[in-house]
C-alpha cells in the first residue's frame, strides 16, 4: 500500500528540506548594513576576548570583521590557545598581535581595555561578567549567561549598578529574519498563541566511560573550575564535554536549547518568568561520565499560554522516519501554535508561516551572527542600554527557563511511562502532553530503548514566583537556585556585586 503524504505533511518537510539545503550554501556576504565605522586609532574600541575554544572563535571573527573594533587581548586557561590564536588575530588586524594573559584576573588588570567578550564555560559566564563589569567594562557573555537562577540576577544587577552595556550572546534576537517573524507572530496573523515550542533535537553521542582523567597540562585546572568545588575530571575529552555534566554545563537546555528558549520566549511576549513548571526524561541509550539528560520535556506554565522545549539527543540511525527526528519540518528550531496558524523557524533567521490547513502564508530569512556583534557595538558606542537587542535581562530570563526545568529534571524520581502520562495529563496547561509524549516514546524506540523497561525520571510541578525568582514552598528545589562556591571565587550576594 502506498504511503501517500498528507498537503500538511508535505509541505512541511519540503520547508525543512529547503532549510536544511540553504545551510550549506548560505552566503557569507550577507552582512548587517554597517554604519560608518572609523579606522583611526585613536576611535578603536579595544576588546579582550576571554575563552578561545569553541565559541570564541565566533567571538574573534566578529570583532576583528569591524574597522574599529581592535582586539588587544586574549585570554583562556588552556595556553595551548595562546600563540596560534594571538597570531591568527594579528593576521586579521593588520599585524596587530593581540596579548595573551592566562589568568582572567590579570586580564582585568590591564590598561586600555573597553570590552570583555566572554566565551568560556557555562559555569564562569556570570562571575567573569561580574568581575569584568566591576572593573568597568562593557561586556558581551554567551549563552546560558549563568549556570544557575541567583547568579544570573546578579549579572543584571552589575550592569545597572556599574552602568555598563552588557549583551547576552542569544544572536538570533539581531538576525532580520527573525525579527521579521517575531513581528508576525506579535500581529496577531496566527491567532492567540497557545503554545510555543522550542525544539533541540540534536544528535549527541556518549561521552565516554566515567573514570578518574588527567587535565591537559597546558591548562590551569584551578582556574578553569573557577567557581566550582576543586574534584577530578571525570571525562575523557576535557574540552566541550563539560556541557553534559552538571558541575560545569546545563545539557542540551543550556547548550543549543538556550536559544530556541530564549526565542519561545520572545514569541509568547512574556517578559517574566513562568508561574509553574516540570519536566521528565533521562539519560538514554548509553552509561557513559554524562549527567545530563540526553532526551527532556519541559513545560512552562504561563496561565492561558504554554512554553514547552523537547530535547532529543540519541545519536540516531538516519534512515529512521522524519517523524522521529523532526517536527512540522524542524529539528533545532521554534515553533508557534496560535489558533488561526502556526509559524516554524527552522534556523536562527529562517522559517515559514502557515494556516491552519499547512498552506505556507509567508517565508522568512536573512541575517547571520554579524548582525549581533554590530549591534553590540553600537550600543557600547550610543552608551544606551535600550539599543541593545539581546540584553543581559532578556538573556538571564530565557537562562532561567532552562534552569528551572533541569531543577524540576534533577529533583524528579523514576517512574513507569504510563504513571508519567497519567501525571502529566492531571496538569492543567494549553500543551498537548499526550502527544508531546507520544513522540517522545516513538522516537525512544525507533532507537532501542524500552520505556516500560527503563523508565521516565519524572520531576515535581514547582510553583514559582516570577517576582522574587524563589520557589512557592520548596526548599529543596530553592536550593538549587545558587551553589556553594569556591573561596576566591564566589559570585557576590544580592546587592553585593
Amino acid at each position: 500500500m502506498t504511503n501517500r503524504k498528507s498537503r500538511r505533511e508535505f509541505l512541511e518537510s519540503s520547508m525543512f528540506a529547503t532549510a536544511a539545503a540553504a545551510a550549506f550554501v548560505a552566503p557569507t556576504s550577507l552582512l548587517a548594513a554597517e554604519e560608518k565605522q572609523s579606522k583611526s586609532p585613536n576611535e578603536k574600541l579595544h576588546v579582550a576576548v576571554v575563552g578561545l575554544n569553541g565559541r570564541g572563535n565566533a567571538h574573534i571573527g566578529g570583532f576583528t570583521h569591524r574597522d574599529d573594533v581592535l582586539i588587544t587581548h586574549l585570554c583562556d586557561c588552556d595556553s595551548k590557545f595562546g600563540e596560534s590564536k594571538a597570531e591568527g588575530v594579528a593576521k586579521r588586524q593588520d599585524g596587530h598581535k593581540p596579548k595573551f594573559i592566562q589568568d582572567v584576573r590579570k586580564l582585568l588588570e590591564e590598561p586600555g581595555i573597553d570590552i570583555v567578550s566572554i566565551a568560556t564555560p557555562n559555569h564562569t559566564h556570570s562571575l567573569l561578567a561580574i568581575w569584568a563589569l566591576q572593573a568597568g567594562k562593557d561586556v558581551y557573555v554567551e549563552k546560558p549567561v549563568s549556570h544557575n537562577v541567583s547568579e544570573g540576577a546578579r549579572v543584571v544587577e552589575a550592569a545597572e549598578k556599574y552602568n555598563r552595556i552588557c549583551q547576552a550572546g542569544t544572536q538570533s534576537r539581531s538576525n532580520p529574519g527573525m525579527r521579521e517573524a517575531m513581528e508576525f507572530v506579535h500581529s496577531g496573523k496566527l491567532g492567540d498563541i497557545k503554545v510555543a515550542r522550542g525544539l533541540c533535537y540534536k544528535p549527541r553521542k556518549s561521552i565516554g566511560p566515567k573514570g578518574v582523567y588527567q587535565p591537559p597540562k597546558t591548562v590551569d585546572y584551578s582556574l578553569w573550575l573557577g567557581p566550582a568545588q576543586m574534584q577530578d575530571v571525570t571525562r575523557p575529552q576535557f574540552h566541550y564535554d563539560w556541557h553534559w555534566q552538571m558541575p560545569f554545563g546545563n545539557g542540551d537546555l543550556g547548550n543549543q536549547g538556550i536559544h530556541q528558549m530564549d526565542l519561545a520566549r520572545w514569541g509568547l511576549g512574556v517578559n517574566e518568568l513562568s508561574n509553574n513548571v516540570i519536566s521528565y526524561g533521562g539519560r538514554f541509550g548509553y552509561e557513559d561520565a554524562g549527567t545530563t539528560p540526553n532526551t527532556q520535556v519541559v513545560v512552562h506554565d504561563y496561565g492561558d499560554k504554554s512554553l514547552v522545549f523537547e530535547v532529543r539527543g540519541l545519536v540516531y540511525d538516519k534512515k529512521l522516519k522524519e517523524s522521529s527526528v523532526s517536527y512540522k519540518g524542524s529539528r533545532i528550531g521554534v515553533i508557534f501554535e496560535g489558533t488561526d496558524g502556526y509559524l516554524v523557524m527552522t534556523s536562527y533567521h529562517s522559517g515559514s508561516a502557515f494556516d491552519k490547513e499547512g498552506n505556507k502564508i509567508r517565508d522568512f530569512s536573512g541575517g547571520n551572527d554579524q548582525y549581533h556583534y554590530d549591534n553590540f557595538i553600537s550600543a557600547v558606542r550610543s552608551r544606551k542600554p535600550e539599543d541593545l537587542n539581546g540584553h543581559i535581562q532578556e538573556g538571564h530570563l530565557s537562562s532561567v527557563l532552562c534552569h528551572t526545568g533541569l531543577i524540576s529534571y534533577q529533583l524528579g524520581e523514576k517512574v513507569s511511562k504510563q504513571e508519567c502520562l497519567d501525571r502529566m495529563k492531571d496538569i492543567k496547561t494549553t500543551e498537548d502532553v499526550s502527544a508531546t509524549m507520544a513522540r517522545v516514546q516513538d522516537h525512544l524506540m525507533d532507537n532501542g530503548v524500552n520505556l516500560d523497561k527503563e523508565g521516565v525520571q519524572l520531576g515535581p510541578m514547582l510553583s514559582f514566583n516570577p517576582k522574587t525568582e524563589t520557589f512557592i514552598d520548596n526548599e529543596a528545589a530553592n536550593a538549587l537556585l545558587t551553589r556553594d562556591y569556591r573561596k576566591g571565587f564566589e559570585v557576590p550576594a544580592k546587592g553585593q556585586v
